[in-house]
């Protein structure tokens, strides 16, 4: 089973290793794991992409809120929740295909980031099944590069 953490943690240095330690330490896999500031100064927020049942879960959340640095550990399962990843995609393209690439990015509203002669990187924003739809579509004009964010959560207003 899929599970998204939403991870508050001190802005200071070793606390991606620690959390990253915690994970492999254990044998759990993380999927994808995206840290920023918060506004809040001295803060950041992970958010952490995993698998497993409910006691994995359950795990994963009590060694988390063991760590120093961790300030708050929300798995969000369950929850009304807004998700959305972030893509660049470099793809072939040269002049006779240009157009159709072209319609497909528009399409999956992509906006195109920088273009060459023979390639053109676009940059695409969704949820995970989005972003897979676009690299399956594209991929047989020559996906030359993926960058990818991972996941960024966040629950959803209650008003």
């Amino acid at each position: 089973m899929r599970h998204v953490l939403s991870v508050r943690v001190e802005n200071e240095p070793g606390v991606l290793s620690r959390v990253a330690g915690l994970f492999s330490g254990r044998g759990f896999n993380i999927e994808s794991l995206n840290v920023a500031p918060t506004f809040e100064e001295g803060v950041s927020h992970m958010t952490i992409v995993t698998y497993g049942d409910e006691q994995i879960l359950e795990q994963i959340t009590k060694q988390l809120h063991k760590l120093i640095p961790v300030i708050t550990v929300d798995s969000l399962a369950g929850a009304s929740v807004v998700e959305r990843e972030m893509m660049f995609l470099k793809v072939r393209a040269e002049d006779s295909r240009r157009g159709e690439i072209l319609r497909i990015a528009e399409i999956f509203r992509c906006k195109v980031i920088d273009v060459s002669m023979v390639e053109l990187t676009l940059e695409a924003t969704g949820d995970k099944e989005k972003l897979d739809a676009v690299v399956k579509l594209l991929q047989r004009f020559g996906i030359k590069e993926i960058a990818r964010t991972g996941a960024m959560a966040m629950c959803r207003s209650m008003e």
